[in-house]
C-alpha cells in the first residue's frame, strides 16, 4: 500500500502528513529530533493492513514548515491534537521516538480523552541540561553538507539501516544533498527540555502505556528505573543489540513489541 500526502494548517503552520490509510485502530508516527516522517515507511506499511495509519512531518521538519516561529512543547502538541481532529482520529495510538516520544507523552498528559495510548521509543521525562542546545548545534555543524550523494551522507550518519534513515530524509539541490530543515530550528526545539524535567506530565499519562528502550539506551539507567517505579504498571521493555534509533536497527523487534501492545488494548 501507497502513502498520500496531506498538508494540513494550523495557526498559519502548514504540517505534512504521509496517510497510509488501512482500516481499525488509528495510529500516528511521531518522528525524532531531525528526522523526518519517511522514518516509519517500513512499519507504517506493515501496520497498515490492520490500522488506519499516518505519520507526521513535525513542525520544523521535512515537508512541513521550515521555519516556525513557535517551537514550544506545547506548539508540537498542539500540532498532533490538530492532525487528529483534521483526520478525524478517533482515539489514536502515539507512537513516537526521542522528541517524537515526548510530544506523544504530553499529549497523552494534556488531553487523556483523546488518546488511547502512547507508545514511547527511547524517550523519558528528562531533567535538567544546559548542555544540550549546544550538543545539538556542534552536532548538525559536524555534518560535512552538502552531501555528494545519499550514499555518502548515509555512511556518515551511521551506516547500515540507521545511516539510510537517516539519509532517507535528505533533498537535493544546487549540486548536493541536503537536511529538510534549519539547523537553529533543530536547537531551539528541544530548549524546554533543556530547562526542567517532565515527571509532573508523566505522572497525568493515565491510558495504558508502552515503553521500549534500546540495549544502549540514551535514558540513563536510574531515570528509566524511576519511570517504572512511578507507574509500574505500564508495559515496558528493552530491545537488545540496539542504540537510540531502535526503530530503524530493529524495526521486527519493534513491530513485534508493538502489534502485541496492540493486541492487548484490543
Amino acid at each position: 500500500m501507497a502513502w498520500s500526502e496531506h498538508v494540513l494548517v494550523r495557526d498559519g503552520v502548514p504540517l505534512a502528513c504521509r496517510d497510509w490509510g488501512g482500516s481499525g485502530q488509528p495510529i500516528v508516527l511521531l518522528h525524532g529530533l531531525a528526522g523526518h516522517a519517511g522514518e516509519w515507511d517500513v512499519l507504517a506499511r506493515n501496520l497498515s493492513s490492520r490500522y488506519r495509519v499516518v505519520a507526521v512531518d513535525q513542525r520544523g521538519h521535512g515537508a512541513s514548515e521550515r521555519h516556525p516561529q513557535d517551537v514550544s512543547r506545547a506548539a508540537y502538541v498542539a500540532d498532533v491534537t490538530a492532525v487528529v481532529d483534521q483526520l478525524a482520529l478517533q482515539r489514536p495510538v502515539l507512537a513516537g521516538q526521542s522528541l517524537g516520544g515526548h510530544t506523544a507523552m504530553l499529549t497523552a498528559a494534556a488531553h487523556p480523552g483523546l488518546v488511547r495510548a502512547p507508545v514511547l521509543v527511547e524517550v523519558g521525562p528528562g531533567g535538567p541540561n544546559p548542555n544540550v542546545p549546544a550538543d545539538i548545534g556542534a552536532w548538525l555543524d559536524s555534518w560535512p553538507t552538502p552531501f555528494p550523494s545519499r550514499e555518502a551522507a548515509a555512511a556518515f550518519l551511521g551506516g547500515g539501516p540507521v545511516g539510510a534513515g537517516w539519509a532517507a530524509g535528505l533533498e537535493e539541490h544546487d549540486g548536493g544533498w541536503w537536511p529538510r530543515f534549519d539547523r537553529d530550528v533543530m536547537v531551539r526545539s528541544p530548549a524546554e527540555n533543556a530547562r526542567r524535567s517532565f515527571w509532573h506530565e508523566w505522572g497525568q499519562v493515565t491510558c495504558p502505556t508502552l515503553v521500549v528502550l534500546a540495549q544502549s539506551s540514551f535514558i540513563p539507567a536510574q531515570e528509566a528505573n524511576e519511570v517504572l517505579c512511578r507507574r509500574p504498571a505500564i508495559t515496558a521493555m528493552s530491545i537488545p543489540g540496539t542504540g537510540h534509533d531502535l526503530h530503524l536497527q530493529q524495526l521486527e523487534a519493534l513491530y513485534t513489541a508493538l502489534s502485541d501492545f496492540l493486541d492487548g488494548l484490543a
